[in-house]
């Protein structure tokens, strides 16, 4: 059990996590950290946290463990600025979409505590946040991936795999090269992408005419267009490089699909979209 965690930023994971850890009794003590004072007072309000501080210093006083749960554009500040304030040996972890930028960040400020703070991203969310988003079952049967430094003390890492086993979730360990990787196609990508569709059938025009006649298959493929925009436009610049190759990518993809068109190439319409489909109902059922 946590005996006082501490969360930096209550929205809807930050909030999600301290919910679940309270329904799981794998926590004593919640302490958030808002410099929203709006926020501060929903998160007490809503029983997300047990106190909360506008304090940073304040905030992190005898925290066991410390979760990052802001955009990727504060990490680097907000680890310059609790350095002096952890005491040696807390346990600090972090919810970023993109690892090797937050990595970075933490050893240019974190110091000697660098040894104790173990990357974490759970793929887990919702287009909606704040801390009247938070639901305690979010991580539930969900994955959560940790990308451990070599600095890491086993000692901290088997404490936020511990964490996060506690509100359910399945525990993934990898490289945060490969995280940033994987994660600038299957989620990074289509974001981007539900973005660039909602935007282009915007600036045609008729918008309400566009929604009006739109499907179940336009709702379910533009929901991450409903994404907050600052939260993503970190992630696209923090995960840059990965992102770039592939938007090249899916370029070179659209152009063989609309030659096809173009020249009435139904072989390769059909041969582009068989193995499509192949590929996805060999990992989805629905």
């Amino acid at each position: 059990m946590i005996r006082r965690l501490c969360i930096l930023g209550i929205g809807l994971i930050g909030g999600s996590l301290a919910l679940a850890l309270k329904q799981s009794g794998g926590v004593g003590e919640i302490v958030g950290y808002e410099q929203d004072s709006v926020r501060r007072s929903k998160a007490l309000a809503l029983g997300i946290v047990d106190r909360i501080e506008s304090s940073l210093e304040e905030a992190l006083k005898d925290a066991d463990v410390v979760v990052l749960a802001v955009p990727l554009s504060a990490m680097e500040v907000l680890f310059q600025e609790m350095a002096s304030s952890l005491k040696l040996g807390t346990v600090v972890t972090d919810v970023g979409s993109v690892k090797d930028s937050v990595v970075t960040a933490a050893r240019a400020r974190l110091g000697d505590n660098i040894t104790y703070f173990v990357p974490g991203h759970p793929i887990a969310g919702a287009e909606k946040n704040g801390p009247e988003a938070a639901t305690a079952d979010l991580f539930f049967l969900h994955k959560v991936i940790l990308t451990p430094l070599s600095e890491n003390c086993a000692s901290a890492v088997k404490v936020v795999r511990a964490m996060w086993r506690q509100v359910g979730a399945e525990v993934i360990e990898t490289s945060a090269s490969y995280h940033d990787k994987m994660l600038a196609g299957t989620s990074h990508l289509p974001h981007v992408l539900a973005y660039a569709l909602v935007d282009l059938l915007t600036n045609l025009g008729e918008t309400q005419e566009i929604f009006q006649f739109a499907a179940g298959g336009f709702r379910d493929f533009s929901r991450t267009a409903s994404s907050d925009p600052i939260v993503w436009r970190d992630i696209c610049l923090a995960n840059r490089e990965p992102l770039l190759d592939l938007l090249e990518q899916f370029r070179a993809e659209l152009h063989r699909i609309s030659e096809a068109i173009l020249y009435s190439d139904e072989a390769k319409l059909v041969e582009i979209f068989t193995r499509a489909k192949a590929a996805r109902d060999a990992h989805y059922k629905v």
